[in-house]
Parts: C-alpha cells; sequence; structure tokens
C-alpha cells in the first residue's frame, strides 16, 4: 500500500471520531428521549396544585392581616425580610414568603382580582395531573387575564388609596383615567369596555336574556296562587313518597332471590370451566367407554388398543379488544392522530402569487342600459307584448334585463324572440331565461361592451372562499349579480366539463386545481392527471411529492399514455375495493366517518388501517381516450362515477366535442354536476346541460354550470399559465413526501403487471395466437382481437412478442406484417427449439 492511501486512510479515521458538540447533542437527545412525557405532566400538575392551594391560602389570609404585615414589608428589602430578620413575626398564615407573595400580587399588582390566579393554576394543574377538562384552557386563560384587568381597574376607581381592592395596578390606572376624562368619564369607558369584551367573548342573545325575564315577571302572579295550594299538594307527595318506599323494599327482596340463584348458576359454569381445565392440562388422556365405567378391570389387550388412541382439546383464544376507557385514555395520552405531522412545516402559497386585475366597477355605463332597455321595449312592443316592470343587474361580463309582462302575455311567445332581440341589440350571445327560477320573472342575458376580467385572485381571497367549511372547496367564478360562486366537489361528487377549443375550459381546469391547492394540505388530497394532449398539464409535475397520485415504478406521474390511462383507471378501481373493506371492517358508510375515527385513534394501523386522502381524478381530453381506447376506458369510469363517492375519489372529466359517442348516456347519468363553455351548436349544449344555452355564450370564459337543479351562468376566474408555474414552484420547493401516492398495482390480462416490461413474460395465449397467425398466415392485431377477443393494447403486446420470437416479421406500416413461420409443423419445431414447448 502507498504512503499516500495510508495517510488517506488515517484521515478518514479522524473525521469519523465524533466531536464535543456532537458528543453533547447525542446526549441531550437521549436525555429527552429518557423523559417520560406522563411523568413530567404528573408532577408539573401537582406542583401546580399546590401552588394554587398556597396562594388561596396567602391571599385569604392577606384579607385579614394585610395592615400589620404590610409596615414590616415595606421597610425592608426582600432578601432582608426572608433571611435576616428573624425576630420579625407576620401575621400572615403561611409566614414571611406568604406574606410577601400576598403582597406582590394584591398591593402591588392588581389586588383582590388576583384570586384569579390561584383558579388558573388549579384548572391547569387538574388537566395535567388528572387529565380531566373542567373548562377549555385557552379561552378561559383569556377570559380571566381580560377579567383581572377589568376589576382592578373597576376596584381601583372605587378606593381612594392604594390598596388590597385593586392594588397599585388599578389606582395608576385610574388616576391617569380620571386626570384625562373626568370619573364620570373612566366608569362609562370601564362599563363600555365591559360590554365589549362580554359580547367579544360570549356573544350572548340579549333579545332571548330580555323575553325571558319579561316572561318570569308575567309568572309572579300565577306562582303566588301555586304557593296558595303548597300544604295540599305536600300531603300528596308525602303519601306517593310512601308508596315508593315500600316498592323498594319489595324489589330489594327479589333482588336477593335473584342473587341465591345466580350464584348457583356460576357454580355450575365454574365446574364447567374447571373441566375445560383439566382437558387442556392432560394433552393425552384414554377416551372410556361405558362397559369400561362398569368393569374396574380391563384385560392388557384393551388397554394397550385404546393407548394408542390420542384425543385433545383446544380452545380458540379470543382477540382481545380494547374498552372505551382504554381508548379514549390512549387518546387523552398521544391526542388524535395529525396527519399533518409528516409534513408540519408545509405552508399554503401566499395570494401573492396571483395576479391582481383593476376592477371596472360600473363598466356599463347609464347610456348603454338605457339604450338596451329602450331596445328590448321597442322589439317587443312591435309584437304587442306589453311589459309592466324592467329591472337590470350588472354583472362582471353579462347584464341580467328582468322583465315582467303584463297579464295574459304567453312566454313562449317572448321565448320565440330571442333573435329578434339579438338583431335590435346587435350584440352577441342573448340568452332568455323564461322564467327565472323561483321568481316571477323573465331574463335576458345582454352581454357587456367593456366585460371585466375576474381574476383567481379576487377569488381566493374571497370570505365564502376562505371561511367554507367543504371537504374539497373549489371556487369557480361570479355570478351576474357578482357574487363568488364557490361549492363543494365532494357533494357534486363528479364533474362533467365540455367547451368548444378557445373557449376557456383549460383554464376552468387551472382554477379547479388552484382552489384546492390553496386550501387544502398535501396528506389531505391527492391528484390524478391525466393529460393525452400533453401539453396542458405539464406544469403541475413539480408538485409530484406532494399532491400527485401515480403507478408504481413510473417515471412520469401526469399520465400521457392511453395504455398506461387504462391501467390507472383500473388500478383506481382496485383502490376503490381496499377502501370499501377498510370502511366495512370499520363500521363505516364514507370517507369522513371512517376519517374521523382514525383520528380519534379508534382503528388500529396494524390491522391495515391508514388514513385516507380524497383522490381527484382529472381527465384533460375524455373523446381521445374514447377514440383510442373505447371501452377499455369507459367500463372502469362508469364504475368510478357509480361507486367511488362514498370512498374519497372523484373525477373531473373535460371534453371539447361533447357529442353522444364521447358522452354516452352511462356516464351522464353519473355526473349530474356539469359545467359547459361556449359550444358551437344547441345539439352540443342539449348533450352536456339537456338543455340549449351553451351555444349563445360569449366564450373567454362564459359558462354555465348545472347542479342538476338550475343552470347558473358564471365568468369563470383568470389564471394565467405564469401564475400557476408559481404556485407550483412555491409548492415544490417545499419539502415533500418521498414520492408520490403509489396505487395499486394493477395485473393485466395477460398476467404481467402494469409497470413491468412486455417482453419481459410471454402472455397466456401466445402460443394460439402464434397457431392463429400461421394458420390464417396473417400477422395483423385485429386478427387476434376477433379470434380470441382481446383487447387492442393487449393484442398489440402479443403482436410484439410474435416480433421478438421470430414469428411474424417488422411493422410494415400500412401492410400486415409477413408470417415467417409456413406450416403448424415448422411452429411446433420452432417453439420446440425456443424452449416454449
Amino acid at each position: 500500500m502507498s504512503k499516500g492511501n495510508i495517510l488517506k486512510q488515517k484521515k478518514k479515521t479522524k473525521k469519523s471520531k465524533p466531536s464535543k458538540k456532537q458528543k453533547k447533542g447525542i446526549s441531550l437527545i437521549s436525555l429527552h428521549a429518557k423523559v417520560d412525557r406522563r411523568k413530567a405532566k404528573s408532577i408539573s400538575g401537582s406542583i401546580m396544585l399546590l401552588l394554587s392551594i398556597y396562594l388561596f391560602i396567602a391571599f385569604t389570609s392577606y384579607l385579614f392581616s394585610w395592615q400589620e404585615d404590610q409596615n414590616l414589608i415595606v421597610s425592608t428589602s426582600f432578601f432582608d425580610f426572608i433571611f435576616n430578620s428573624e425576630d420579625v413575626e407576620v401575621k400572615n398564615w403561611l409566614g414571611k414568603f406568604g406574606a410577601w407573595t400576598a403582597h406582590l400580587f394584591m398591593y402591588r399588582w392588581f389586588g383582590i382580582a388576583s384570586f384569579a390566579f390561584s383558579f388558573l393554576l388549579m384548572i391547569t394543574g387538574v388537566r395535567l395531573l388528572l387529565n380531566v377538562r373542567i373548562l377549555p384552557l385557552r379561552k378561559t386563560y383569556l377570559v380571566t387575564l381580560i377579567a383581572i384587568l377589568w376589576f382592578s381597574a373597576f376596584f381601583g376607581l372605587i378606593s381612594s388609596s392604594v390598596s388590597y381592592l385593586g392594588g397599585a395596578f388599578g389606582f395608576a390606572t385610574n388616576q391617569w383615567l380620571t386626570a384625562v376624562l373626568g370619573y364620570f368619564g373612566a366608569s362609562l369607558l370601564l362599563l363600555v369596555l365591559l360590554f365589549i369584551a362580554i359580547v367579544a367573548l360570549f356573544n350572548p342573545d340579549f333579545k332571548a336574556i330580555f323575553a325571558t325575564y319579561l316572561g318570569k315577571n308575567n309568572k309572579t302572579e300565577e306562582d303566588k296562587d301555586i304557593n296558595t295550594l303548597e300544604p295540599e299538594l305536600k300531603e300528596e307527595e308525602d303519601i306517593e313518597q310512601e308508596q315508593t318506599k315500600e316498592k323498594e323494599k319489595e324489589e330489594e327482596e327479589e333482588e336477593e332471590q335473584d342473587v341465591t340463584f345466580i350464584d348457583e348458576n356460576q357454580a355450575e359454569n365454574e365446574t364447567e370451566e374447571n373441566l375445560v381445565d383439566e382437558i387442556n392440562n392432560n394433552d393425552e388422556f384414554e377416551s372410556v367407554s361405558p362397559e369400561k365405567e362398569k368393569s374396574p378391570t380391563t384385560t392388557s389387550n384393551d388397554s394397550d388398543e385404546e393407548e394408542g388412541e390420542e384425543f385433545s382439546v383446544e380452545l380458540a383464544s379470543q382477540e382481545k379488544e380494547l374498552s372505551d376507557d382504554d381508548l379514549n385514555k390512549k387518546l387523552g395520552d398521544f391526542g388524535p392522530y395529525d396527519p399533518k405531522l409528516d409534513l408540519s412545516s408545509y405552508t399554503l402559497p401566499p395570494i401573492d402569487l396571483l395576479r391582481k386585475f383593476d376592477s371596472k366597477k360600473g363598466g356599463v355605463s347609464k347610456e348603454e342600459l338605457e339604450e338596451n332597455k329602450n331596445n328590448i321595449v321597442n322589439t317587443l312592443a312591435n309584437y304587442k307584448i306589453d311589459i309592466s316592470k324592467i329591472k337590470a343587474t350588472i354583472g362582471p361580463t353579462v347584464t341580467l334585463y328582468e322583465i315582467i309582462p303584463a297579464p295574459g302575455v304567453r312566454i313562449s311567445k317572448i321565448k320565440n324572440l330571442e333573435d329578434d332581440i339579438a338583431l335590435s341589440l346587435a350584440a352577441l350571445g342573448i340568452r332568455i331565461i323564461a322564467p327565472i327560477p323561483g321568481k316571477g320573472t323573465i331574463g335576458i342575458e345582454v352581454p357587456n361592451s367593456s366585460p371585466e376580467i375576474v381574476s383567481m385572485r379576487s377569488l381566493i381571497a374571497s370570505e365564502k372562499f376562505q371561511n367554507s367549511k367543504f371537504e374539497l372547496p373549489i371556487v369557480l367564478g361570479k355570478t351576474i349579480t357578482n357574487e363568488t360562486y364557490a361549492f363543494d366537489l365532494v357533494k357534486m361528487p363528479h364533474l362533467l366539463v365540455a367547451g368548444a377549443t378557445g373557449q376557456g375550459k383549460s383554464v376552468g381546469l387551472n382554477a379547479i386545481l388552484v382552489s384546492l391547492l390553496y386550501k387544502k394540505h398535501p396528506s389531505q388530497v391527492k391528484f390524478v392527471l391525466i393529460d393525452p394532449k400533453k401539453v396542458e398539464l405539464t406544469l403541475f409535475n413539480k408538485i409530484e411529492r406532494h399532491f400527485l397520485a401515480k403507478l408504481p415504478d413510473e417515471e412520469e406521474a401526469i399520465i400521457t399514455d392511453t395504455s398506461k390511462v387504462v391501467n390507472t383507471l383500473n388500478s383506481l378501481c382496485i383502490e376503490m375495493d381496499e377502501r370499501y373493506d377498510l370502511l366495512k371492517d370499520a363500521q363505516t358508510r364514507n370517507i369522513k366517518e371512517y376519517n374521523d375515527k382514525f383520528i380519534s385513534r379508534k382503528l388500529n394501523p396494524e390491522n391495515g388501517h391508514k388514513y385516507m386522502p380524497y383522490i381527484v381524478v382529472l381527465i384533460d381530453e375524455f373523446s381521445d381516450l374514447i377514440m383510442t381506447a373505447g371501452k377499455e376506458v369507459e367500463h372502469p369510469i362508469a364504475r368510478l362515477a357509480q361507486l367511488a363517492r362514498a370512498i374519497g375519489i372523484h373525477l373531473i372529466v373535460a371534453t371539447q366535442r361533447p357529442s353522444v359517442n364521447v358522452i354516452t348516456g352511462m356516464i351522464k347519468a353519473n355526473f349530474p354536476a356539469r359545467i359547459a363553455f361556449r359550444v358551437l351548436s344547441k345539439i352540443d349544449s342539449r348533450t352536456i346541460l339537456d338543455t340549449s344555452g351553451a351555444d349563445q355564450l360569449i366564450g373567454k370564459g362564459d359558462m354555465l354550470i348545472s347542479t342538476g337543479n338550475d343552470v347558473i351562468r358564471l365568468q369563470c376566474g383568470f389564471v394565467d399559465t405564469p401564475e400557476v408555474e408559481q404556485i407550483c414552484d412555491f409548492i415544490g420547493d417545499q419539502r415533500g413526501y418521498p414520492d408520490a401516492m403509489a396505487l395499486p398495482e394493477y395485473v393485466g390480462e395477460g398476467g404481467e403487471s402494469s409497470s413491468a416490461d412486455v417482453d419481459d413474460d410471454l402472455d397466456a395465449k401466445f402460443i394460439e395466437a402464434a397457431e392463429i397467425i400461421v394458420m390464417h398466415q396473417q400477422g395483423s392485431a385485429s386478427l387476434l382481437q376477433r379470434k380470441l377477443k382481446l383487447g387492442y393494447n393487449r393484442a398489440g403486446r402479443i403482436v410484439d412478442q410474435l416480433e421478438a420470437h421470430g414469428i411474424i416479421g417488422p411493422f410494415q406500416g400500412s401492410k400486415a406484417r409477413d408470417v415467417l413461420i409456413p406450416t403448424a409443423e415448422a411452429l411446433n419445431e420452432h417453439l420446440t427449439t425456443k424452449g416454449l414447448l
């Protein structure tokens, strides 16, 4: 070995030695690990209880001895008073330290309100020592501290000098208040502060309080009449008490008889248990026949034959279950399970990542409103339709004109004038709602000449979205009345989105994803993103380790290959079945009940239970999947749409071609919530919404959403690609999970897993497929599909395997592959030489 290598090894050994700082760190960690958390809580709780009692006694004694002890305390320092002044005798029940402590709290600080500190120590000590929650700690601390300050100031206002009533704090506070506001002003200010504190902390219903008080005053006269009948009522009560005592004696005698009977039954049960114990202790014993019991002596041959027979009894042990007390104790020791703990440092994206657009309030001028109103009235008057009232509601992109026709006018007559009104207004996208649901009016929606941009920032910052208690909150846009429209995807439970190219469909999908990213933690929701166009959802690759789910061993989390889409959807079906099994074992009906039970530590992870996040499956272009995969895609989507709601898997399916062969009846039946951007024909509008109207939209995010009951017109929130990129960068730069959430591995028809290479293992029908190819001398996947009843993907994999083993030739474009083996006999020889037969 060279000298250089020896020196390198010495350097490595020097580096491997731990430094002093590292040793200290290790010792601190080991010391922290040795500390018993339960013991620490018990010790600290008992100390707080003792301090609470100590302060209460010291404060109580101070009320009687404060004048005598105060002269001794004020004249000396704390050190001299406690240690040097041996001849000093104090009157406080707890000696010098008790007198000094009471003087500090009650004279120098807050006066008689200091008793509240003893109360706070008492409830905290009981909580730590006995794990008993008398009152909520946070609110109690807040209320008590505010009460200490207010009562100190109140008693300081009453007293003319520093005393134990208000203390030095109360006296100094009221000296300043009376100098500034006067005595009356200071009193009024304290009362106002008291009222504000009561309303802010307790929010009492003053109306109900006054109502009950007036009700009690009204009942005083009736109470007087009742008091006159009290002697008669007392006699009746005495008679009833004697009857109840006699019944109780009879029940006690019956219980004694029942106890004797139970004791006899227990004795019989004990004898049976003793017999079972004897059987378990003797592993082998002779089976005795009735004849053997009669004759005490038996021959040796019989005994030898019977000794060969063995018989043992084993009782199956029952699995122990924790009682409710044990479960509550475990919950008290460890606290509820926190699914966010693995990424406790995760922070939601800030609102500054979204652009802020200048809002154009009143973008529609009065002249435009008046002109549109006159055109509507004149057009209807030309067809002899009178209007009794008209009202305009200005929205961000559309103005709604509500009209009330004169009596006797048919609604259908106004509905048929849609094109005539559009011609008179010279506007694109006139839509008539006849009648408006819930109102006795007819609505005419007219696009604004200068529409506003509804920013995603304004929607995310809205109070309706931020204060929502939805499980999967989504904010999409604003209504005609400028109200933010937010909904819960769990209640939908699936969403079907359609719209022509360039009408805002992709922006709407980004708005849905951004809504969830601004509200949910990575442990609460996962996305399965399917993008056949390969360019729409690539930005979300950066949040793979936080929010995405994928098949195991897949390189890309966003699925673009059709074959992988089929495997992913079938994998989600397996995940659905597994989740339903967990719900069955937990005796819960949906994912919310299951997760609540798991968080309260009522489900054992050793039995396979786990916290289950919601899974949102987003398919950006469904029509392309139907064209390439057909039934292989439609079947698992239909299964998920029918069953996956309860276990937290929700689908968002988008398409730019809402035709009948793409959106089939099976899919429409399970997607009650639908969103339609502008489409090109009324047929497409009826296909997606079951009604017309989507063909009259103006585009650029103008949309209709149907939740099954009514159709609402919205202007979708605008979120641009740079904004989405910034949000994904902010999330991706934070610490995430080691990898994306792994979906169950799906085993396809050929027996190979979805993540395995196709050519590694031969398909189960490889030999049968080779015989068909050689018999027909035609190397095509469609032939195998027809003869073997296979799907397109599996037939294609078999064709690739036949090519790899030299049975058919390479791909030749539109021509069929060449069959390289002429006869069945030659095929058998070929397969034998390769070891496949």
